[in-house]
């Protein structure tokens, strides 16, 4: 179905031909591509990286490959197994390794697996290490190592979970002792993933009661696994009937975080990094940033604390280096990616689970009342398949021209800002489509806006 290569890694769908899907033939190139890279840049180190995965069905037989692949090139692999894109991220530095790889497709039907590649801070390759990974693919530019140099693969199963955990329950600001008398009681939707382990490891330590929906682990998804209102009736439901405080829900890799309030209603993906910044600049101000996807909430809030907003290319390392650039205190991604540079330079759920639970905890009030306080945006998020011959550079001349008046941006496709809303329309990084998001005050008029922008680019471009 497809293969999407990019700077952070390779994505596609299992089965196929190679070069055209998600083969054992692709998977192998991008590891010694990536292991090549780690050579060139250790030599004469030992080099020792983390492997983990999601609970994706192709996880077992891509982790094989990987790992077999990177031990040909003389380097030794710790696998974690079942784990986290966050709880990874920790262990390279946790483990001193040199690198990492995250065997998962994040928000993708389970179809989908990919390789996160990430460095020896544990964060995701620069865009420069990037491309020199798709230059030696393409060159077929590897080299193996003889017989008497072979790298092992050690078993050190528990992903780093805990370890996580308890460097998120050893921030000042993770309120653990308010959290253990509130007594909340939550749902998870943890999506038969990798959040089915963590989350309640994390909440067990807070003596937080839950309800587990989709927590086997089995990699089966019951549902769409993006985090989106509309992939989430289940639990909604749940907590409409049912007693709880809120309602968790997670991607498969557990980086974004997505909440429903105790009335059984979204809270918005889009509010889960305002509300940890408004708690988190409470007690320590300094500026922030989200991505040009990301709702205008966050510069609100901003504004509110007297601090600095900035807007960052969409993508996690964009948002990191823009975050360092600026030295910020809290950032992320509208997509319920919560980034707090003071654990790791990460999007990390569990993290933005306790956070949120401390606030609400300190504060005393429920999700709904909480999101009260927020100015009130609305966000349509749509996509469009496109092929190879889709250029949008032309979209981006034609629209920039057409509303040349307005604010212009064009870091990361096109953004147009107008007085009271905003459109975008950029590439995504992870599948074939383009993405066009909108906001405005209210559903009725960023639905329009996102609409009026499909038909013209139907219209003129397809």
């Amino acid at each position: 179905m497809s293969l999407i290569k990019s700077i952070s890694g390779i994505r596609g769908t299992i089965g196929g031909k190679p070069g055209e899907n998600l083969t054992p033939i692709d998977v192998v190139f991008f590891a010694a591509a990536y292991g090549t890279i780690l050579r060139e840049k250790f030599s004469n180190q030992k080099i020792k990286i983390i492997v983990g995965r999601d609970a994706r069905i192709s996880g077992p037989m891509i982790q094989n490959l990987v790992q077999n692949t990177l031990n040909g090139m003389g380097i030794e692999v710790i696998d974690v197994g079942l784990s986290t894109t966050p709880s990874i991220e920790m262990a390279v530095t946790g483990l001193d390794a040199k690198g990492g790889i995250i065997l998962t497709a994040s928000h993708n039907p389970k179809q989908w697996n990919a390789l996160k590649l990430l460095n020896e801070n544990g964060e995701f390759l620069s865009a420069d290490d990037g491309q020199m990974l798709l230059k030696i693919i393409e060159k077929n530019d590897f080299e193996f190592s003889p017989v008497d140099k072979l790298g092992k693969t050690i078993s050190s199963p528990g992903g780093y979970i805990k370890e996580h955990i308890n460097k998120i329950l050893a921030l000042d600001e993770v309120l653990t002792d308010k959290i253990k008398n509130k007594k909340f009681r939550v749902a998870i939707d943890a999506v038969n993933s990798t959040g089915g382990i963590a989350i309640p490891l994390l909440l067990d330590a807070l003596n937080v009661e839950y309800e587990c929906m989709f927590c086997d682990v089995s990699g089966d998804f019951q549902h769409n696994p993006e985090p989106l209102e509309k992939n989430l009736g289940d639990i909604m439901k749940k907590i409409s009937t049912g007693n709880f405080d809120l309602g968790i829900v997670v991607d498969p890799d557990v980086d974004r975080l997505a909440l429903i309030d105790e009335n059984g209603k979204m809270f918005g993906e889009e509010y889960t990094l305002v509300a940890v910044a408004d708690y988190i600049l409470s007690k320590n101000k300094g500026n922030t940033v989200s991505n040009l996807s990301s709702s205008r909430a966050l510069k609100d809030i901003s504004d509110k604390y007297g601090v600095k907003y900035f807007k960052a290319k969409t993508g996690e390392v964009n948002v990191v280096e823009k975050m360092r650039e600026v030295n910020a205190v809290i950032g992320g991604e509208g997509n319920g990616g919560v980034i707090y540079p003071k654990l790791h330079a990460g999007r990390d759920a569990l993290l933005g689970i306790a956070l949120i639970l401390s606030y609400l905890a300190e504060s005393n009030q429920g999700l709904s009342e909480l999101k009260k306080d927020y100015p009130q945006y609305f966000m349509s998020k749509n996509k469009m398949q496109i092929n190879d011959n889709f250029d949008l550079d032309e979209v981006i001349n034609y629209f920039g021209k057409k509303y040349q008046n307005a604010e212009i941006d064009t870091q990361d496709g096109l953004r147009i800002d107008f007085e009271d809303a905003w459109v975008q329309v950029r590439k995504s990084n992870t599948e074939p489509i383009i993405r066009i998001y909108s906001e405005a005050k209210t559903p009725t008029k960023a639905d329009q806006l996102a609409k009026d922008m499909m038909s013209e680019i139907k219209e003129k471009f397809y």
